[in-house]
């Protein structure tokens, strides 16, 4: 059972399990307060949009600003005083933010990640970790100086080099920690800090923003985001121990050469080798598909019920329920995907993200399609079932690469999904501008579970082939051995 061999790791493994989520929690609330922010701070340092929104100093009349055309129409607008209740200002969207939110973190993330993978596997990991954590908490921590919108991308730019190094060193001391029984668990608890800190950064952007300290807004909101992770990044440095590296079932791969032995392309060759099996593959695809649609959520939640439901309290509602649903979700498909594996193998991972994702789908369109506070409901059944993928996707990948390329084979399945999912949300602004936002976002956040699903199908067909290779390739080594060990080996058998 996989929980309770989560539990009979130890406390310590389940100590520094506790200390990675929290530095996850970080990671994603400093990536997602940007999110949260982008009307007071478009407002302020102009860049992106204009439509007519609510004029919240005026008193609100009969019909909503957002059908409002253009400017005129906009103040043409009277309240019951005969005074106009609209301003045509700075929306927060357009494709300024898109590519602040996008490109310009995501593609330096994502490079930065492999990179990092080559680090990981023949370097200190929880070093690099905390060098990592102090890194992007001092570029959240100074976006709160900003002026012009160069500044914002600029630190957007820095956050993603230094948020690169979080999960793929995560993922390995992870696998290091706990055993191959646990793993699903043990990353599904991991996951929460996705859910935790995105919930958290709602709070904190709604919340700080309008309490409005010393006259600075949305300032102090990345702020209070960057501090914490000066102070992690300590504890980590301080208080985690670098594990021993694990050689896969048993002493199985103890003839796999080691990083350090390889040359660059030696090196590359034993990483991109797995990932050109159908298995990976697919998974990579459908894992790219799936997290288009988080993305588009993620960037565009607060920008939506803005938009439709203007005087609706967003953070009351989103500060808890990816919390809630989100947690729950990726715990119960580690756990389920953990229980069902020794009796089904691989595959049943496989078949858990394939269910999960269909039936999560019909939830996203009610929440699309409902008002408050029916579409905020709808959400804690869509992501408990809907997140179950996130955990169960990386237990799947470490257990069909071999042991020595863990980590670098983590970085590179999150360098595919994420330039390709992390990149969809520059979908937005086109596809509103032809059918509204709401259609848009119909098409691109459930649009993209159904797809993901059916890709996940077509994973399921051709995964447990692909294992029992990389389980007969432990016994081997992934590179022939020169002649002078091979004669050496010969001596010490004769």
């Amino acid at each position: 059972m996989g929980m309770l061999d989560f539990c009979k790791a130890g406390g310590y493994p389940v100590y520094v399990l506790c200390i990675l989520l929290i530095t996850y929690l970080l990671n994603q609330l400093d990536r997602y307060i940007l999110a949260i922010v982008i009307l007071p701070l478009a407002q302020e340092i102009h860049f992106g949009d204009k439509s007519c929104l609510p004029n919240e100093t005026r008193q609100p009349g009969p019909l909503q600003c957002n059908n409002a055309s253009g400017d005129k129409h906009c103040y043409s607008l009277l309240n019951a005083n005969g005074t106009p209740y609209c301003k045509w200002d700075y929306n927060g969207n357009g494709w300024e933010y898109q590519i602040m939110a996008g490109p310009i973190f995501i593609l330096i993330y994502t490079f930065m990640g492999i990179f990092i993978g080559f680090l990981a596997d023949a370097a200190n990991r929880k070093n690099l970790l905390a060098v990592s954590l102090f890194f992007w908490s001092l570029m959240t921590f100074l976006m709160g100086f900003a002026q012009e919108y160069w500044h914002l991308a600029l630190l957007r730019f820095g956050q993603g080099i230094g948020e690169a190094g979080c999960t793929p060193f995560a993922a390995s001391l992870i696998a290091d920690y706990f055993p191959e029984a646990a793993r699903g668990s043990a990353m599904g608890f991991y996951n929460w800090g996705i859910y935790t800190g995105y919930s958290l950064s709602f709070a904190v952007g709604n919340y700080i923003t309008r309490a409005n300290i010393m006259g600075l807004g949305w300032r102090w909101t990345f702020f209070i985001c960057g501090i914490p992770g000066f102070l992690v990044s300590l504890v980590v440095l301080i208080t985690v121990k670098e594990p021993q590296r694990t050689q896969g079932t048993g002493e199985r791969a103890h003839n796999v050469n080691t990083p350090s032995s390889l040359s660059l392309s030696q090196r590359l060759s034993q990483i991109l080798q797995p990932f050109l099996s159908p298995s990976l593959l697919l998974l990579c695809l459908a894992g790219s598909i799936r997290n288009a649609g988080g993305y588009v959520w993620a960037y565009n939640a607060q920008i939506y019920f803005s938009q439709y439901f203007p005087g609706e309290d967003v953070g009351c509602w989103l500060s808890w329920i990816p919390l809630v649903g989100g947690s729950f979700g990726v715990l119960f498909g580690g756990f389920i995907s953990d229980r069902v594996v020794k009796k089904r193998g691989l595959p049943a991972r496989v078949w858990v993200l394939v269910i999960s994702q269909i039936v999560a789908a019909p939830f996203l369109v009610g929440v699309l399609w409902l008002s408050p506070p029916y579409a905020f409901l709808l959400l804690i059944p869509a992501n408990i079932i809907g997140e179950m993928w996130v955990g169960v996707t990386l237990a799947i990948v470490v257990e069909l690469v071999p042991p020595v390329i863990r980590t670098s084979a983590v970085a590179f399945y999150l360098f595919i999904i994420t330039n390709i999912g992390g990149n969809m949300p520059l979908l937005v602004p086109p596809l509103t501008s032809l059918y509204g936002l709401r259609t848009a976002l119909l098409i691109l956040f459930p649009g993209m579970y159904v797809a993901g699903s059916l890709l996940f199908l077509l994973t399921l067909c051709v995964a447990r082939r692909d294992q029992r290779k990389i389980t007969s390739a432990e016994t081997e080594p992934l590179l022939p051995e020169s002649d002078e060990v091979s004669q050496e080996e010969h001596h010490k058998r004769t």
